[in-house]
């Protein structure tokens, strides 16, 4: 199985081999701030499954050990790579998945760090677009 996707601009595309890993839905801080969401979801590869076919991303030291990388055109994060945590794998942002179905999360993960009202944002109204008007 040949896992594709790519930035929101369409600049930078890649390519997983095989079924991730692990699939999380991460809480932590730097993740937050890195992708401007109340979470991020994840899979993990070994780097060695994973193919750039287009382009290259940038590449940010989002932390002491940890390297967020993102189109440098339309700033959509894309991949975190930890060598000293996790060397040899690289994770994925599930949702710039072709079809994020693929991979769905196993767990959430880093729940310290969560936003509070995260934990109740199950039980908020849900349309399937938008909320109707008036």
């Amino acid at each position: 199985m040949i896992v594709t996707g790519g930035c929101h601009c369409g600049r930078i595309r890649c390519e997983a081999a095989g079924k991730s890993l692990y699939g999380a839905l991460c809480h932590c801080g730097d993740c937050r701030r890195c992708a401007g969401a109340p979470m991020v979801g994840w899979a993990i590869y070994p780097q060695t499954k994973i193919k750039i076919t287009q382009c290259q991303p940038k590449t940010y030291a989002s932390s002491k050990d940890g390297r967020s990388q993102f189109c440098a055109d339309c700033g959509a994060g894309l991949f975190y790579v930890n060598d000293a945590n996790i060397p040899g794998f690289i994770e994925i942002q599930t949702a710039t998945l072709d079809d994020p179905d693929t991979t769905p999360p196993q767990a959430q993960i880093q729940l310290a760090e969560r936003i509070g009202w995260m934990a109740q944002a199950h039980e908020l109204p849900t349309f399937d677009r938008f909320p109707p008007e008036g």
